[in-house]
């Protein structure tokens, strides 16, 4: 791909309605179509999700908390992450949900890098106890429940999300190179047991010649994950980090977020969408300035949401554009109802 390709001119931005702040009042504020009460939030053939509980915080702190806020937002879709997936199937040792992924979700996902990787199976009549640091040991806890369980938790809250008209599309694990293969075969068995079409992660791109491999096996699509950092030889958002592991497994694809994309690139994503949409997994939507500026709210950035939503409506791209809200909440609102502006953008650009 000619990485420096001439982009599309950006549209000037609409400005956000404003959204009441009381919860019970989001789903009228953020004028949803629903059908027989169930939610609702493809607009112009556009699914559009939000991963949770990231963008919640502490707004959510179980699967209902978020059922409940999913159903009044009119939200339909959700990309889920791996805490609030194993904290309902009962992990052991999992910290309250408040961050994105592994950081600040649950200490258990995020195994320092010097743990190392054991297996229910690993016979210590024969290998000499290491020490283990207090992170290390949760993690090596968790890895060793995961390895033996059975899927019927996770087809339960599957029915939980499907009763309430919410469809879990896509499931975030921290893949990488702490996880051993019993544990990346669960996350995709997992993945499946929800009803879900792609796992998204944010491993090194050193890792995704070996996740391609159990992507491959399952047949389930891995998004990996770009942040703003263009410099790192090992960092999805580099030049070409994609495109090698497109080459690796047809079943690795890409996990766009579109803000961190425009800050580190100082460029659109739009043709990079455009050329890779069947590798697409989900794009993540957020506004930040170039120059590795900061998230602001939607409309005040240099990221062209507006546009990028435009050409999926066109195109009839399939994938979701999914909300991750990491702006300042300003003072007297709450995450939720920043979501339900971030949803009413989407509507109205959708039109």
């Amino acid at each position: 791909m000619d990485l420096t390709r001439r982009e599309l001119g950006k549209l000037a931005l609409s400005a956000i309605p404003a959204v009441p702040l009381l919860a019970a009042d989001l789903a009228n504020s953020t004028a949803v179509a629903q059908t027989a009460g169930k939610p609702n939030s493809v607009f112009g053939g556009v699914q559009i999700g939000v991963i949770a509980p990231y963008s919640f915080m502490n707004e959510v702190t179980d699967v209902d908390s978020l059922i409940r806020h999913l159903v009044r937002l009119g939200i339909n879709a959700v990309e889920l992450q791996s805490p609030l997936i194993e904290g309902f199937a009962g992990a052991p040792g999992l910290a309250p949900v408040t961050g994105r992924g592994g950081r600040g979700a649950a200490a258990a996902t995020a195994p320092a890098a010097a743990a190392p990787p054991t297996t229910a199976a690993a016979d210590t009549t024969t290998t000499p106890a290491r020490a283990l640091t207090p992170e290390q040991q949760t993690a090596d806890t968790l890895r060793r429940w995961r390895v033996t369980q059975s899927m019927t938790k996770y087809r339960d809250l599957k029915k939980k999300f499907d009763d309430a008209g919410v469809a879990i599309q896509i499931v975030k694990f921290d893949l990488g190179p702490t996880f051993v293969d019993e544990e990346i075969d669960y996350c995709f068995q997992v993945a499946k047991a929800v009803g879900a079409h792609a796992i998204t992660c944010e491993p090194p791109v050193r890792e995704a010649k070996r996740l391609g491999l159990f992507a491959d096996k399952h047949q389930l699509m891995l998004g990996f994950h770009g942040h703003s950092d263009v410099t790192s030889v090992d960092a999805f958002g580099r030049p070409g980090a994609w495109e090698q592991a497109f080459f690796y497994s047809k079943f690795n694809g890409a996990n766009v977020d579109i803000g961190h994309f425009t800050a580190g690139n100082n460029r659109s994503p739009l043709a990079f969408i455009r050329e890779y949409h069947d590798r697409i997994t989900s794009i993540q939507l957020k506004d930040r300035r170039m120059n590795q500026g900061p998230n602001v709210p939607w409309g005040e950035g240099d990221t062209e949401i507006r546009e990028i939503l435009q050409l999926m409506k066109r195109e009839k791209y399939s994938f979701q554009a999914t909300i991750e809200l990491e702006y300042p909440v300003p003072a007297g609102s709450t995450r939720v109802a920043e979501i339900a502006k971030c949803l009413t953008f989407c509507k109205d650009v959708l039109a």
